[in-house]
């Protein structure tokens, strides 16, 4: 099945009465059920439905939800533009972690991915680009052997074909379970980017909700636009694992997008409604 298929924003149906059959009264109908999701933010319950009219945005706050990898290719690429490269990486295991593979499985289950990074070769607003989505619904986005030979892997395919990249990040960092064959995918995945570089090419990331660890200490930051969703954590060390280390309550606001705005760390906070265009446009501009 085609990966925009899979993923596509759930049907409407499913928020709508079921229509009555002949002879059977309004009253008698059995309403299908509504799903509701509480904003993080502000604590408004949203129905799913709106949700999705609004690329997964409170409309109250503003707040930006996690999107899926379907989702995001879904809202940021061309109808049917997307083709997901192939590859026959398998999932690194080099210590024996107990219940580590039945987790990977899991995940896969539940999300009909293989891993946490999904790449492609796509279109956005008409200009071919390498895009790689990565999905925190996958083990929190974590970066084990597979996902940095992926992240590479596309790197390269650009290089080759002389495309620019588009990256999507959400993580909560380097995949432990993998021990070192993890961590090496930090240098590993700087190095592609750095060959990527010489060529000339350009290289957009953009960081949502959350981007940590290992993720945001190599390929996330070596970008030569960097932008980010609103509101998003972007750090190496969590707001709680510092704390905890230096017994002290960090400020409000640390560590997220609009507070690295400010310290310079990234170059334009985009609302998600804007980002295609803005993504389009960037390209556009550099071709």
């Amino acid at each position: 099945m085609p990966l925009r298929d899979l993923f596509k924003p759930k049907s409407r149906k499913k928020y709508i009465t079921i229509p009555a059959q002949v002879g059977e009264s309004p009253a008698e109908q059995e309403p299908q059920e509504l799903t509701l999701k509480t904003c993080p933010r502000c604590g408004r319950r949203n129905r799913e439905e709106d949700l999705d009219n609004n690329y997964k945005i409170c409309p109250n706050c503003s707040y930006h939800y996690p999107l899926t990898a379907g989702e995001r290719i879904w809202l940021m690429t061309d109808e049917n533009s997307f083709s997901e490269l192939q590859d026959n990486y398998q999932t690194a295991d080099p210590l024996s972690f107990p219940g580590y593979l039945e987790k990977v499985e899991k995940a896969r289950e539940d999300t009909g991915l293989e891993d946490a990074v999904v790449t492609g070769i796509t279109k956005i607003n008409g200009e071919k680009v390498l895009m790689g989505v990565m999905d925190a619904h996958f083990l929190a986005g974590s970066m084990g052997s597979l996902a940095g030979e992926r992240v590479t892997a596309a790197f390269e395919k650009a290089c080759a074909e002389k495309l620019p990249v588009v990256l999507f990040t959400a993580s909560g960092g380097a995949r432990m379970q993998e021990g070192m064959l993890s961590l090496m995918q930090m240098a590993k995945t700087s190095a592609a980017v750095a060959r990527f570089h010489q060529e000339g090419l350009l290289y957009i990331s953009v960081l949502t909700d959350p981007t940590t660890g290992g993720v945001t200490a190599s390929f996330a930051t070596l970008a030569d636009i960097i932008i980010a969703e609103p509101g998003a954590l972007i750090c190496f060390t969590g707001p709680r694992v510092i704390e905890q280390t230096i017994h002290q309550k960090i400020p409000n606001g640390f560590q997220q997008a609009e507070f690295l705005l400010e310290h310079g760390m990234i170059d334009q906070i985009v609302h998600r409604t804007d980002l295609k265009k803005l993504l389009g446009n960037l390209i556009a501009l550099h071709n």
